[in-house]
């Protein structure tokens, strides 16, 4: 059986919604990264990038959201969450889920995580200040140029719209106003909506 290793909060959410989407038969490990679980040792033997998600399968571990996405995507094909038999749209979800990777996501994590980057205290605290224009800029691009609509890839959803799902509900948390993004908060309370999503967030502690 699968092994989802999952923070709640985290990016790893995308993970759990695409696995329940697919009809996946998995356990759920629920870590606690304020604890720091994901540098425990136990956990450090199965993902030494000390981050969630892993995904524990019969042939090894795999991480990073966009890649356990893909995976779900071409290990379930029948629950179409791909464009599987197109490689140019396939392509263009790989992009998307990308960018919400690469650069969304890094721009969130200089809110708390700044120590990434520098121990200068003075510069963590400027990254934290710039992080709601940031991501707004980001989400701008999304919901201008990025979003097909209603869902990321057009007229059907796919592991893409989970991910930016995940992402965009991050935004209040960091004070940014998700009212000036229309169609990407309709598209959030579309995806809230659907049975597996709703089974997983039922699962949340409140």
């Amino acid at each position: 059986m699968l092994k989802l290793f999952h923070a709640w909060g985290s990016c790893s959410l995308a993970s759990l919604i695409a696995l329940e989407e697919a009809g996946a038969d998995y356990e759920l490990a629920v870590m606690n990264t304020k604890a720091w679980d994901q540098r425990k040792p136990d956990y450090l033997a199965i993902n030494p990038k000390s981050r969630v998600p892993a995904l524990v399968t019969d042939r090894g571990v795999l991480t990073e959201t966009p890649a356990i996405l893909a995976w779900v995507a071409q290990t379930w094909p029948r629950a179409r969450l791909a464009p599987l038999d197109d490689p140019f749209a396939f392509a263009e979800a790989q992009a998307f889920n990308s960018y919400l990777c690469a650069t969304v996501h890094v721009t969130h994590s200089h809110k708390h995580r700044g120590y990434r980057w520098t121990d200068d205290a003075d510069a963590q605290a400027a990254m934290t200040r710039q992080v709601p224009q940031n991501e707004i800029a980001c989400f701008r691009l999304i919901e201008d140029q990025m979003f097909q609509g209603p869902w990321v890839l057009g007229d059907t959803y796919s592991i893409c719209d989970g991910y930016l799902f995940t992402l965009f509900g991050w935004l209040p948390g960091d004070g940014v106003d998700t009212g000036q993004f229309p169609r990407l908060a309709e598209h959030s309370e579309r995806v809230a909506a659907r049975p597996a999503v709703r089974k997983v967030l039922a699962q949340q502690p409140v």
